[in-house]
């Protein structure tokens, strides 16, 4: 130890910010496992991440906005983005973000674009620039089932994921770690259908908190 003037000297310790972002609920749905997600882990420290949520709306245009405001406001030092996708059995990291609005259901005011682009001046598509491998493998080591997905779809989830890499790629902040993750339905939410709509997989918000906090970890 180096000698000074007398007296302790601390090092000063500056959190990191995680912004994480879960959608309102949409489709009819009266829940968005996303949304009930990012409230749990809402305030927690995981690897030296402060995580910060934000509730998105499923409109179009909108939830790329209240992203970019929250990136403004917070100034994150990474960003994940997460959705639902029902009938998808686990845990989905999407590698890459295309350029295009084609949406199967009207957006929650009603936007139902065909082979739009999200972005006129954008290229085809942006790969997702979270360490994706690495966070799959954790929550696997955690004991939750994950997986790489090549596809996220055409709807506000795709829109976002694009949108906000498109954001950080022309405002000089491509530096900044960013990602979609969808996530299957809840419990619950199976529980009121009836037929072969309640034998969609599902998983419960204490796993999809452990698989997260898992993936997590995986950040630098």
């Amino acid at each position: 130890m180096k000698g000074g003037s007398g007296g302790n000297s601390a090092v000063q310790y500056t959190m990191k910010k995680l912004l994480i972002t879960g959608f309102q609920p949409f489709g009819g749905e009266t829940v968005n496992p996303a949304l009930e997600l990012v409230k749990q882990l809402a305030g927690k420290s995981i690897n030296g991440y402060e995580v910060i949520a934000r509730e998105i709306p499923v409109v179009r245009y909108e939830a790329l906005d209240a992203v970019r405001a929250a990136v403004d406001e917070i100034s994150p030092d990474a960003i994940i983005i997460v959705g639902q996708a029902g009938g998808r059995p686990d845990i989905t990291v999407e590698r890459i973000g295309i350029n295009i609005d084609d949406f199967r259901i009207p957006d929650n005011k009603g936007n139902q674009p065909v082979d739009e682009p999200v972005a006129k001046d954008g290229p085809i598509a942006y790969w997702a620039t979270l360490p994706i491998k690495k966070m799959v493998a954790n929550m696997k080591a955690a004991g939750v089932s994950a997986s790489v997905s090549n596809s996220a779809g055409t709807y506000v989830c795709n829109h976002l994921l694009y949108g906000v890499l498109h954001l950080l790629a022309t405002a000089g902040k491509a530096h900044i770690p960013a990602g979609f993750v969808h996530i299957p339905y809840l419990p619950e939410q199976m529980a009121v259908r009836k037929g072969l709509e309640s034998q969609y997989p599902t998983m419960g918000v204490e796993t999809l908190v452990k698989g997260f906090t898992a993936m997590i970890e995986a950040l630098d």
